[in-house]
C-alpha cells in the first residue's frame, strides 16, 4: 500500500500518463474550432485507420509481449480472453451509436443521442486508459503512452469531424472530443490501482488491456473505416500507423 504514497511510483506514473494520453484526444480536435469546413470521409477514414495501426502495434509489442515477458503464456491467454469478453459485454449491454454503423446495444429511446455518442466513446477509450495505467509498471510505459496519445490526436480529429458532418457545431464537437478523453484517466486509475495493490496482477492486467484494445480495433475502429468508399486508403493508413509505431517502439 505504500506504493500509493510514493509520487514517483509506477501507480502515479500510469495515472499521469493516462491523463496526458486522454488530453491528446481533445488536442486533435482543437483545429476544428478555427478551420470552418467539413472534412471528407477519406480524411476521417485515413485518420481512424492510422490510429488503428498505432493501436495494433502498441497492443502487440507493449502489452501482449510485455505480458509474456512478465508472466509467460498462461497469464497472457487468460488475461487476453478476459479483456475481450469484458469489452464484448460492455459493447452489448451499453446502448451507443457508431458514427457509421449506427445504433448498437439495447434500445433506449429516451436517451438523448449525445449520450449514445458518449457511451460509444467510453467503450472505445476506456481500454486505452486501462492499458496506459497498467503500462506504467512496465518498461514500455512511455512508449505505450506515446502510442495511445499519438493515435488519440487523429482520433479526436475524426470524432469531431464526424460530429460536425452530422450537423453539430464546431464548439460542441470539440467539447465531445475533449469529453471522450476523460474515459482514459478513469481506466488508467483502475489499471494502475489494481496492479499497485498486487504486482502479481501485472501480466494478467497487461494481457487484459491488450485483449480489450484488440477487440476495440477489430470491432469498432476497422469496421468504421471500411463502411464507406475509402477502404484501401484506410488499409494503407493502418499499415503506416503500424510501421511508425513499430519503429518508435524499437528506437525508444
Amino acid at each position: 500500500m505504500l506504493e500509493f504514497l510514493n509520487y514517483s511510483s509506477p501507480v502515479y506514473r500510469g495515472i499521469i500518463l493516462s491523463i496526458l494520453a486522454g488530453m491528446a484526444t481533445g488536442l486533435g480536435a482543437l483545429p476544428l474550432l478555427f478551420i470552418r469546413k467539413r472534412f471528407s470521409g477519406g480524411i476521417i477514414d485515413a485518420s481512424l485507420g492510422f490510429a488503428a495501426g498505432v493501436m495494433l502495434a502498441a497492443t502487440a509489442f507493449s502489452l501482449v509481449l510485455a505480458s509474456i515477458e512478465e508472466g509467460g503464456l498462461i497469464p497472457m491467454i487468460v488475461g487476453m480472453a478476459a479483456g475481450v469478453l469484458f469489452v464484448d459485454r460492455m459493447d452489448k449491454m451499453i446502448p451507443h451509436d457508431h458514427f457509421v454503423k449506427g445504433h448498437e446495444g439495447p434500445g433506449m429511446s429516451r436517451l438523448r443521442k449525445i449520450w449514445l455518442f458518449v457511451f460509444a466513446i467510453i467503450i472505445h477509450n476506456f481500454p486505452e486508459g486501462l492499458a496506459v495505467g497498467v503500462g506504467g509498471f512496465s518498461k514500455h510505459a512511455y512508449s505505450l503512452a506515446f502510442a495511445i496519445g499519438a493515435q488519440n490526436i487523429p482520433e479526436g480529429l475524426a470524432v469531431a469531424a464526424a460530429l460536425i458532418a452530422a450537423e453539430y457545431s464546431p464548439g460542441y464537437a470539440v467539447f465531445i472530443a475533449f469529453l471522450s478523453g476523460l474515459a482514459e484517466p478513469v481506466g488508467g486509475m483502475l489499471g494502475a490501482g489494481l496492479v499497485g495493490i498486487s504486482s502479481s496482477v501485472l501480466p494478467y492486467a497487461l494481457a487484459f488491456a491488450g485483449g480489450a484494445m484488440l477487440f476495440v480495433i477489430s470491432d469498432e475502429v476497422i469496421p468504421e473505416t471500411h463502411s464507406g468508399d475509402h477502404q484501401r486508403l484506410a488499409t494503407f493508413s493502418l499499415v503506416s500507423g503500424f510501421i511508425l509505431m513499430t519503429i518508435l517502439d524499437t528506437l525508444f
